[in-house]
């Protein structure tokens, strides 16, 4: 089931949704202090696991089940999921051979309709498959109608019609084109005049039913989604929930890559607590330990920096993992937008830069050259040239019509030098920028029930602000409902690194951090 332009939920769903993910975790964290100092917690809290073994063939199909249907629920709550034909790439070998073996039964099937007599053995065969179809759109109660297509398409009646010459094929299609018209959504209605009004052949006329019979049944499917939508969103949470303890039972090391998440961000944070060692330091006890929410802000805020080419994400963060990429791409393009925006206004500023028309101008332009710069083959030194360019063409020109002098040729080469220089990890303003940035989503995180938070944007990013309050709404309802679905989990993982035999140590100051560290690349 092929799933396009997928969006995270609505802003009310959201608000939803980030009210139940607090109030879920501020539950399981109550319960999970109680237990931090024991080795068991409640049967809510600290969901459990079971010692490595080796599994049966049954229940590993199990748990592919199991987790099929997790990622099925998930993305019905939080995407907005439709099914949709897809038969892959249009040169395909697949869809070669696929469209040639459908001709040659198409082909064969006017040949023996055009015979003398015609022979109808899968022509008949194909009006049982129909008739099967259309039975599967009826409702429960739908008697009188499964009593008329049962009767209409009367296979043994049908075959003797056949066996004396007497089939009236074009009639039963006719029939069937009627039912089709009674049981299909509004949105066919069209398709179904279409059929009624055809003059094609008979073969003709019956690939373009299966055609639209195909039609309507994604429409069947599309339309028992909206169905179990409203009742997966009150319900998600915990079915979820259910279904990844189900996984854990059977894969005890389903939490592997989780726990070496939330691990490597409390390493950062007691690196970060400890303060350079001085002589007069010693025997002062050790700093506090930083708090579960702390912990799983500072684990959350990594996935604005990190790198899904090499590291894999956790293992509770899968299903959402191309939505995080995408928040990543959108973020890191809209910072370039800016920081290009802050060089050309520190550049040339006054009464140029007053004029609102001039930066959206700028903006837009900057944004769409900057468009795929993710893809491993994007040059951005080569495209910020180009960017360059641009910028200084309209500048020119808007200096032209405010009968201001031109940017002269070594203005032009240092603003083109300094946008260019943006590609460096270590420019100032690219530091500066990506700083704000995450100063921005950490605020998000410390408070993200408060919407208020979303508007309070730095000075240095209010170009861009519009994208970036999008974003955050995007980012904080994908954390709120992973916490309100794995809270649990994550809150059992940080007791046992916490309180478990022995803390972990602080990595020292002249190591690097884990591979998955928060920078500003």
């Amino acid at each position: 089931m092929p799933l396009n332009n997928e969006q995270p939920t609505s802003t009310s769903r959201s608000e939803d949704q980030g009210s139940d993910a607090e109030s879920s975790l501020a539950s399981d964290l109550d319960c999970s202090r109680d237990s931090f100092n024991s080795d068991s917690s409640s049967k809510h809290c600290t969901p459990s696991s079971s010692p490595p073994r080796i599994l049966p063939r049954d229940e590993v199909m199990e748990a592919g089940r199991d987790l099929f249907n997790l990622k099925l629920v998930h993305e019905i709550v939080v995407g907005d999921v439709r099914a949709e034909l897809s038969q892959g790439p249009q040169n395909s070998i697949w869809n070669i051979v696929r469209q040639n073996l459908f001709k040659a039964f198409w082909d064969k099937l006017e040949t023996e309709l055009n015979e003398d007599p015609p022979e109808y053995q899968h022509a008949i065969k194909l009006v049982e498959d129909i008739r099967e179809i259309l039975l599967l759109f009826l409702n429960p109660g739908a008697n009188r109608m499964r009593t008329q297509i049962m009767e209409v398409l009367d296979m043994d009646l049908i075959r003797q019609q056949a066996e004396n010459d007497a089939l009236d094929i074009q009639g039963l299609a006719s029939y069937i084109i009627s039912t089709m018209g009674k049981l299909c959504a509004p949105v066919r209605d069209e398709e179904i005049r279409k059929l009624r009004e055809s003059t094609d052949n008979i073969v003709t006329l019956l690939k373009e039913i299966f055609r639209v019979l195909d039609l309507m049944k994604l429409d069947n499917v599309n339309g028992t989604i909206e169905i179990l939508r409203p009742l997966l969103q009150r319900n998600g949470v915990e079915y979820q929930r259910q279904l990844f303890q189900s996984i854990l039972d059977d894969l005890p090391a389903a939490l592997n890559r989780t726990t070496a998440w939330i691990q490597s961000a409390l390493e950062e944070l007691l690196l970060a607590s400890v303060p350079p060692e001085k002589p007069d330091d010693a025997g002062k006890g050790q700093p506090p330990l930083p708090g579960p929410i702390q912990i799983l802000n500072a684990a959350c805020l990594r996935f604005l920096t990190w790198d899904f080419s090499k590291t894999l994400v956790p293992e509770t963060w899968v299903m959402d993992e191309y939505r995080l990429e995408e928040i990543q791409r959108q973020l890191r393009q809209w910072e370039t937008v800016n920081e290009v925006l802050l060089i050309v206004h520190s550049k040339i500023g006054g009464p140029i830069w007053g004029a609102s028309s001039l930066s959206d101008r700028l903006k837009r332009m900057i944004s769409v050259l900057l468009e795929g710069m993710h893809k491993p083959d994007f040059n951005l030194e080569e495209t910020l040239e180009g960017v360059s360019a641009q910028v200084c063409s309209e500048l020119n020109k808007s200096l032209t019509e405010r009968k201001c002098p031109a940017l002269t040729p070594d203005q032009q080469a240092t603003l083109t030098g300094q946008i260019c220089s943006i590609s460096q990890k270590e420019n100032p303003i690219r530091t500066l920028v990506e700083d704000r940035v995450q100063q921005y989503f950490m605020l998000l995180l410390s408070d993200p029930k408060n919407q208020t938070k979303l508007e309070e944007v730095s000075a240095s990013l209010t170009a861009i602000k519009p994208e970036l309050v999008a974003i955050g709404k995007t980012f904080i309802s994908l954390i709120n409902y992973n916490r309100a679905v794995y809270g649990p989990f994550y809150m059992d993982i940080i007791r046992k690194l916490l309180f478990g035999s022995s803390p972990p140590n602080p990595i020292p100051h002249q190591q690097q951090a884990p591979n998955c560290h928060v920078s500003h690349e």
